[in-house]
């Protein structure tokens, strides 16, 4: 335990956010340096419970009081060797996990929680400073190969930890560049993509080939894949975006919120946007759906210059402390300020949608909608409708799981009942074929993407040595 009495002597405090006037002008993260003395501060909150619930809170059992113990001791070098024993990319979960450890803090239950996620994020920063952080490539090869299919949090983390067991790995990434949503679907200002390369940069020092442009079961075939390789991790996502079945919505204006992030993204990193371009410049923009994907099209659009953003949630507006519907240490149901929503715009909750109207050229011009109940009826409220001026909606409404076409149709993997890839132990029925992330579980969170990564090439790694 770093200070015995830390938690009662120190505030909990995290890294300041840049003047909302300042940041809506660029696309530079939008958090400033959190200095080291700080960091220790907060490590000295930690209270070395008995029983560490935020350890089990983090999807990847991060041995969280280790670590918060050696930053406040100055033995920042043995930190991030704890940080590393669990996850591979603390940078990624440093900046845009939503830390369901700190929900589970046992601090949280009558004090603010421990700042466990600046926590992380300055240890890691802080090797990455001091040149800590070199490739491990294995000392032996072991003559299998195995092919990760996608390069997100969940593929990267596969091949990462196969190539360090001895296996060839080869990931195939249908886009120009590895990272998946990392890369295409974060805003710059949540995180930076220069992170991502220079992981993939010491991946490939490991011995992890990267090939781009390369969409298996479209411009790769299947079968030659599982020809050439004795494993194959699927980690393509749950990119099937949920779609609003509504009179109206084939009107030129309303667009996946995923399309009109990765243009932008695509933008910021110098690639070539060849479709038609996705702007919110002068335009009033309605996003629907409050999730983090909404709170991320909020902040584009604040960035791209909207005349006015506005945000619809189906769901009623949650409490603005904990949930007594979610106690400690569950993940609280209650409401969350992003920073995009601290930039401007208008949130609004139980508002449904009820159809489309636009002009004679048929680009929309006018969002209809209606107040609801509660879930799971969601009734409509008498007299209740209105109107709103809409030139650019953003469907923001979540994800059903991996598209079924190309790759999983021509394996011909069984799919479970919400559409997800059907696994064992990571393991699909067919042999050697195996899955993990999103494509796995459904749309989830990054930290549980890494996670999943880890588990299915722990399955791998014993399928092939078997």
């Amino acid at each position: 335990m770093g200070k015995v009495t830390g938690f009662l002597e120190f505030e909990r405090e995290t890294p300041e956010r840049r003047p909302v006037a300042e940041r809506v002008r660029d696309w530079f993260e939008i958090y400033r340096e959190f200095p080291a003395d700080k960091t220790k501060d907060q490590a000295a909150r930690c209270m070395d419970c008995g029983i560490p619930f935020c350890n089990t809170g983090c999807p990847l059992n991060n041995v969280i009081p280790d670590w918060n113990d050696l930053v406040y001791r100055d033995r920042w070098q043995d930190a991030i060797r704890s940080l590393h024993a669990t996850n591979n990319f603390p940078e990624f979960t440093g900046r845009i996990c939503p830390a369901p450890c700190e929900s589970a803090c046992v601090l949280g239950i009558n004090e603010p929680p421990v700042a466990i996620k600046a926590i992380e994020r300055s240890i890691i920063d802080h090797a990455f400073d001091q040149g800590w952080i070199h490739p491990e490539p294995p000392s032996v090869r072991l003559g299998t190969r195995v092919a990760v299919i996608g390069s997100g949090p969940a593929g990267l983390a596969a091949a990462q930890q196969l190539a360090r067991a001895g296996h060839s790995v080869t990931v195939f990434e249908k886009a120009n560049r590895p990272g998946g949503l990392l890369r295409y679907g974060i805003p710059d200002f949540k995180m930076e993509k220069p992170g991502i390369d220079r992981r993939v940069d010491q991946m490939s020092a490991e011995g992890v080939e990267f090939i781009t442009g390369a969409e298996v079961g479209s411009k790769e075939d299947v079968e030659n894949l599982r020809r050439d390789f004795q494993a194959v991790v699927i980690a393509i996502g749950a990119e099937q975006p949920r779609d609003l079945a509504i009179p109206g919505r084939e009107l030129n204006g309303i667009h996946f919120a995923m399309d009109f992030l990765t243009q932008q993204n695509r933008r910021v990193g110098g690639e070539p946007v060849e479709e038609k371009a996705i702007l919110a410049t002068g335009k009033h923009v309605v996003i629907l759906g409050g999730g983090d994907t909404g709170a991320d099209c909020l902040g584009t659009s604040h960035r791209q210059g909207a005349a006015s953003v506005k945000q619809f949630e189906i769901l009623p507006m949650p409490p603005d402390t904990r949930s007594p519907m979610t106690p400690w240490p569950l993940w609280p149901l209650q409401l969350r300020v992003e920073s995009s929503h601290e930039e401007g715009g208008i949130r609004d909750w139980a508002v449904a949608t009820t159809h489309f109207t636009g002009d004679a050229k048929g680009n929309v011009r006018q969002l209809h909608a209606v107040r609801v109940g509660a879930p799971p009826d969601f009734e409509n409220v008498a007299r209740s409708a209105f109107s709103i001026d809409a030139d650019l909606v953003l469907l923001a409404a979540g994800f059903t799981g991996p598209r079924r076409t190309g790759l999983l149709s021509q394996l011909g993997v069984p799919l479970t009942d919400r559409g997800n890839v059907a696994t064992g132990q990571y393991q699909t029925s067919i042999p050697g074929v195996f899955a993990a992330g999103d494509a796995r579980r459904g749309q989830s969170l990054v930290v549980w993407a890494i996670a999943e990564g880890r588990g299915a090439a722990a399955a791998v790694d014993r399928f092939l040595r078997s």
